[in-house]
């Protein structure tokens, strides 16, 4: 499956954004979705997960109440909503797809995810 992450962008800090992962193919329902970010000068981390179904969902602690992630199995998307931006957001977000994750703890292993999008750039102003 190939992803292609959209909606980055400038805002400042308490501004929403929401990024979009389109996916190609016919089998989206059948991947987990994630996403994740890497800050200038740090490593890569888990933000978001969801499952198939959009019935269990998995975050980060940090932004936890303030990101929500989402997906549309018909239009093979899955967003993240981010409310209340904080300069630490900043960050590329990228979006990855996973067939199978065995246990939950792994939803923030980047090493269970095969697809990832290019990313996109979320900077926010303080």
């Amino acid at each position: 499956v190939q992803l292609q992450a959209s909606g980055g962008g400038l805002v400042q800090a308490g501004d929403s954004l929401r990024l979009s992962c389109a996916a190609s193919g016919s089998t989206f329902s059948t991947y987990i979705m994630a996403w994740f970010r890497q800050a200038p000068g740090k490593e890569r981390e888990f933000v978001a997960a969801i499952n198939r179904s959009s019935g269990s969902a998995y975050y980060l602690d940090s932004p936890l109440g303030r990101f929500t992630i989402s997906r549309d199995n018909a239009k093979n998307t899955v967003h993240l909503q981010m409310n209340s931006l904080k300069p630490e957001d900043t960050a590329v977000y990228y979006c990855a797809a996973a067939g199978y994750i065995t246990l939950a703890y792994l939803y923030r292993n980047q090493g269970s995810y095969t697809y990832w999008g290019q990313g996109t750039l979320v900077t926010v102003s303080s």
